[in-house]
């Protein structure tokens, strides 16, 4: 699972510090191992939908997770999807 830290590597710290969610304006930490094996667990059962609606089927590498634990946003190629339709309910 070193994979995660591999692409968090390549968001600056002090950028993250700065990101907010899209919908409630709360800031955004780095989403712990644990976080993250558990919305992939969900993936891979299927019928995993983002808040736009669409079916989630690409297991995440990393993500960023708001402050209250009821969003996640995925990372993809490095860059974070700070879209109010890609995140995912927890």
């Amino acid at each position: 699972m070193g994979h995660p830290v591999l692409l968090m590597a390549a968001i600056d710290k002090d950028l993250l510090s700065i990101l907010i969610c899209p919908e409630s304006h709360q800031p955004l930490a780095e989403a712990s191992a644990e976080l993250l094996e558990r919305v992939n667990e969900r993936i891979q059962k299927g019928g995993l939908k983002n808040q736009g609606g669409a079916a989630v089927d690409a297991k995440l590498d990393a993500a960023l997770v708001r402050a209250d634990q009821k969003r996640v946003y995925p990372i993809r190629d490095g860059i974070p999807l700070l879209l109010v339709d890609e995140g995912l309910a927890l």
